[in-house]
């Protein structure tokens, strides 16, 4: 006899398992049959069956409706248990998987730069994002393993106590998720795609079996694989101490601009036409006392959450000034020197008037200055503060670069209203310009936007003699990256300077159309 269907064995333990934990389906069912037995033999015996199997049907329908309320999902987002559930689950594992030998693990999961993702797509796309993601990691995860969203973009799971669980198989299982995860992401009419980050701690890796502290010693391994740009990361001990070093900087970081130790370095700019430097930008730098120069990444965040952004602006812009003078009394006359300056220090009331004292004291024309201002600032800004801010400073005289141009998808309208004169490449268009044809179509696409609004051009990133030239015959204006120099002290760019003079011969100009 042949079935007009056909169930496989999985399929069949499924909806057995389903039925097992929905009793009152059962019952209900039972009471069907009584109603259908009643109706035809009209049996008092029946009747009274009938009503009996219904009362319970109705009680155990009570029951359970109370608790599926208990066990229901707090994300109404993606419909995933809340990490409460998760955190108990958790801790019940390790008691059992202590008393069994049986080994668990906790992965952490974020999408990197979730918070520009949103800004550039909007909130409606990064609930849809994180849906999608949420539900690619159901898929390569077994049915008794536990997944929760934790934060903004942030997911934790664990898997189910196995007698084996060793670092082969998690990296194994990291790997496939993590490949799934950045699969292109359908948003609105196109496709997207992102990156993430995963760390991962097993349960044999921790003396004190508490699920705080595994899943902690999981978050740590996460924010190490973040820190090496998207990657994946087992936890280790020398990570406990990592962290902790981690906490003792960025407690120093927020005391060194009061310290005097954030300091500026320059990084050169020069002309493709004839070779000669048209300037430097200020970069960051703490030279701290007992580690060295450290970079922005250091500190940078400190800052950002202590409030101390202008601040930092400020000792930039000083120094930056301090270094143009210097310059000039050495016999070097530098164009102008770029400041960055973000959305905050933007909106201050009194930006023009302290800029413009500032170049008063040091006896500098404005146009030796350049405010360099990001993409993603002006694609963002929804007030007129950061508008007039950066108007008025170019109608003072200062040179204003549209950094990291590319990122922020501003509309042509909006550079327009904010005065650029520079447009400055970002070096994702830059990379491997000169073997891309696709790249190259990008940059020359630039460039000619660029001529028709009668602004510059400058591609940052230039790493190699090849990018150089490609980006010379593209029509780009200028350049700058560890290609031309690495950022240096201002005690070295002089001698810098002198040397480039003397070894610079302008470079032959033959131009792509």
């Amino acid at each position: 006899m042949r079935f007009p269907f056909r169930m496989d064995q999985d399929a069949a333990l499924a909806r057995l398992k389903w039925l097992q934990q929905r009793p009152e389906i059962l019952w209900f069912g039972f009471s069907a049959l009584c109603l259908s037995a009643y109706a035809i033999g009209d049996d008092p015996l029946v009747l009274a069956a009938l009503l009996v199997t219904f009362g319970i049907s109705c009680l155990i329908l009570r029951k359970s409706t109370v608790r599926n309320r208990k066990r229901s999902p707090s994300d109404s987002l993606t419909g995933l248990r809340p990490p409460e559930v998760i955190s108990e689950v958790g801790e019940k594992w390790l008691t059992n998987g202590a008393e069994t030998q049986r080994e668990l693990a906790c992965f952490v999961v974020v999408m990197d730069n979730f918070a520009e993702f949103k800004a550039k797509y909007g909130e409606t796309a990064g609930q849809q994002a994180q849906r999608t993601i949420a539900s690619r990691i159901l898929r390569g995860l077994r049915e008794d393993d536990m997944l929760t969203r934790i934060g903004d973009g942030e997911f934790m799971f664990i898997l189910t106590p196995v007698r084996h669980l060793d670092l082969e198989i998690c990296v194994q299982l990291a790997s496939r998720l993590k490949a799934a995860i950045e699969m292109a992401l359908p948003i609105d009419a196109t496709t997207v795609r992102v990156t993430a980050s995963i760390g991962f701690c097993r349960s044999d890796q921790i003396a004190v079996k508490k699920f705080e502290i595994l899943s902690k010693a999981a978050t740590l391994a996460m924010e190490d694989a973040r820190r090496s740009g998207g990657s994946i990361r087992a936890y280790a001990p020398d990570l406990d101490e990592k962290e902790r070093s981690r906490n003792k900087l960025s407690s120093e970081a927020a005391k060194a601009l009061k310290l005097d130790q954030i300091i500026a370095w320059y990084q050169p700019q020069i002309s493709n036409e004839t070779g000669a430097v048209t300037g430097f930008e200020a970069l960051a730098r703490w030279k701290h006392p007992e580690r060295g120069i450290l970079s922005p990444f250091e500190f940078m965040d400190t800052l950002t959450e202590t409030g101390q952004l202008e601040d930092l602006a400020d000792v930039m812009l000083k120094q930056a000034l301090h270094a143009q003078m210097n310059w000039e009394k050495s016999g070097f006359s530098v164009p102008h020197v770029g400041v960055n300056f973000a959305g905050e220090e933007l909106r201050n009331p009194m930006l023009v008037e302290k800029i413009h004292w500032e170049l008063d004291r040091f006896d500098l024309a404005p146009n030796r200055i350049a405010i360099e201002v990001l993409e993603t600032v002006i694609a963002d800004a929804a007030d007129g503060a950061i508008a007039r801010n950066v108007n008025g400073l170019a109608n003072l005289g200062c040179y204003i670069d549209l950094d990291d141009f590319g990122t922020g998808h501003a509309s042509i309208s909006s550079i327009r209203r904010f005065a650029v004169s520079r447009l400055k490449i970002d070096r994702s268009f830059v990379m491997k310009v000169d073997k891309d044809p696709e790249q190259q179509k990008l940059v020359a696409a630039i460039v000619t936007m660029a001529e028709r609004l009668g602004m510059e051009t400058l591609a940052e990133g230039v790493e190699t003699a090849g990018e150089h030239a490609m980006l010379t015959q593209l029509g780009c204006g200028h350049v700058q990256g560890y290609g031309i120099a690495r950022p240096m002290p201002f005690d070295q760019t002089i001698p810098w300077m002198r040397e480039h003079a003397a070894s610079q011969v302008a470079p032959q100009v033959l131009r792509i159309q």
